[in-house]
């Protein structure tokens, strides 16, 4: 009897009276609730220690990037000449150089001239407006000869990147057509369908290869040579070089020109490091090594022709200062003494920043 009693009150106390079943339902219920939230609060803390953890991964390889580049182009300068000349950016994409009528350019005639063994230049030749009708369908020879026709012809000397072919560069050569002019331009050994490897030497020869390719058949007319940007200090490389030897062009214009190619890849406003410690020492000294200098500032004081200087105040590439810098050189080298140095600015509100000073109407005017 004892142990049925023990047995009874046993069983009695394990049987769960009102209050403990719904002390249990809660409990029950309380659980699973609270274990959820914090699975919640867990999941929008990891997903933000996995962003920021990427974030911060992110931050040290960009960095590591921004300080390994100087080292880089310091142990191998031929990337910093890639970057001067650019010869390898191509724009506009798929236009065949061959045909230069595609651009709109009926009156236009593509060569081929070699300056060196191994090195063709591709070159367009457009005749002044005047001519127009009568060049459609005619080959090189008679191009060759409209030369010594009598219209002024301009040598058109190209900056870095893209090609003769240009979007900017061709609506040039059509406004220059228009008053009158023979424009002949080319691309410099390694730009566009150009063969050869790039080089400041180099550019300076072919240009100073088609200047001698026009005058022998120009005749007596007038041949200007007119550079643009970079092409800047190709010119201003090939006119000291006419003057050195007396045979010196009719007039030299430079459009949004530099003084030397330090001060403007210091003044460029894509040179991010320019505020790094020892920035001539890892990015302008390659330039110097590899035999770039484009040192407009110096070949002014040598130059004996009359002088234009176009420069837009906007310019985002080349700092309008730099050409304002160079007109002030010229202006007072003892070389001009007995020639016309002139400088005419572009406001900014015009907006014909780096390469849209052919827009102006008060071109023609400046010209004549």
């Amino acid at each position: 009897e004892s142990v049925t009693v023990e047995h009874e009150r046993a069983a009695a106390a394990a049987v769960p009276g009102p209050l403990d079943k719904g002390c249990s339902l809660r409990r029950s219920l309380r659980l699973p609730a609270a274990a959820a939230a914090a699975e919640g609060m867990k999941r929008p803390l990891g997903r933000r220690h996995g962003l920021w953890f990427r974030l911060r991964k992110l931050i040290i390889w960009l960095l590591g990037m921004y300080i390994a580049i100087p080292f880089l182009v310091k142990l191998c300068p031929a990337i910093q000449a890639k970057l001067v000349f650019l010869n390898f950016v191509r724009v506009p994409y798929f236009i065949d150089l061959k045909r230069p009528q595609d651009q709109g350019l009926n009156h236009t005639c593509n060569y081929y001239l070699q300056p060196e063994e191994d090195v063709t230049i591709g070159v367009w030749h457009t005749v002044p407006a005047a001519l127009w009708k009568n060049a459609r369908g005619k080959d090189q020879l008679w191009f060759e000869e409209a030369l010594g026709s009598n219209h002024p012809v301009i040598l058109y000397l190209h900056g870095n990147a893209g090609t003769r072919g240009g979007d900017h560069r061709v609506e040039l050569y059509k406004v220059l057509s228009s008053l009158g002019y023979h424009v002949v331009t080319f691309d410099y050994r390694g730009w566009g369908d150009s063969i050869g490897s790039p080089s400041e030497r180099g550019m300076t020869y072919d240009a100073l290869h088609v200047f001698d390719w026009i005058k022998a058949r120009s005749g007596d007319n007038p041949v200007y040579i007119w550079g643009h940007s970079l092409g800047t200090g190709v010119a201003t490389n090939l006119v000291r070089r006419l003057c050195e030897r007396e045979t010196p062009p009719d007039a030299l214009i430079l459009e949004s020109p530099f003084t030397n190619i330090r001060e403007e890849a210091r003044s460029h406003p894509f040179s991010i490091y320019r505020y790094f410690p020892g920035f001539d020492w890892f990015f302008l000294d390659p330039i110097t090594t590899s035999g770039i200098k484009f040192a407009n500032d110096e070949n002014v004081k040598y130059i004996s022709c009359s002088l234009l200087i176009l420069h837009a105040e906007d310019d985002p590439v080349v700092p309008f200062h730099l050409g304002k810098k160079l007109y002030n050189i010229a202006a007072t080298s003892r070389s001009f003494r007995d020639y016309k140095v002139q400088f005419v600015p572009f406001h900014t509100d015009l907006g014909y920043r780096h390469k849209y000073i052919y827009r102006s109407p008060e071109l023609p005017r400046i010209l004549r």
